[in-house]
């Protein structure tokens, strides 16, 4: 039986090949791939055989690519591994996959909209939020301004204007 997309996260995409050797550039979305010995290419499985930072993210040697040309291939390629590899979390933390699809109320319980994506431009994770109109604002994920509450957003509506 095929795993559910649900308990695979993305840990991060090639956005290209380094070198002509078989490297790859990738984007992360995660603080350190190291850990992660394989990662599933798209149902394919590759070995991580070293990573270190690079242009816009880092640079990955896998087993299984061999030349420029196979590297170029995986372009667009997302990386993931399942959900039970990810290390445990303190009270408190999360993982921004377990943000999405949310949904945000203010604090009297009236639906504001839903967590479309998460976002971390270096100062703190901000929400992009889609309100039942359609359209999407973006607020900081912090205290006063949005919270996770039992599996709730609290938002203040005045940061969603």
């Amino acid at each position: 039986m095929a795993e559910d997309l649900n308990t695979r996260v993305t840990l991060a995409a090639v956005i290209g090949a380094h070198g002509i050797a078989g490297e790859v550039r990738l984007k992360l979305f995660t603080d350190d791939l190291s850990p992660y010995k394989t990662l599933d290419a798209g149902g394919r499985t590759l070995t991580l055989k070293k990573v270190r930072p690079g242009p816009n993210g880092a640079v990955a040697r896998f087993a299984e690519i061999a030349d420029r040309t196979a590297a170029e291939a995986l372009r667009g390629t997302e990386l993931t591994v399942s959900r039970d590899e990810l290390p445990a979390l303190d009270e408190g933390e999360y993982y921004h996959a377990d943000l999405i699809g949310l949904p945000v109320e203010d604090a009297a319980g009236i639906p504001l909209g839903t967590v479309a994506a998460v976002e971390n431009f270096g100062a703190g994770d901000v929400l992009d939020i889609r309100k039942p109109d359609g359209k999407t604002v973006m607020i900081a994920f912090r205290p006063g301004i949005a919270e996770l509450a039992n599996g709730i957003i609290r938002a203040d509506p005045a940061f969603m204007a």
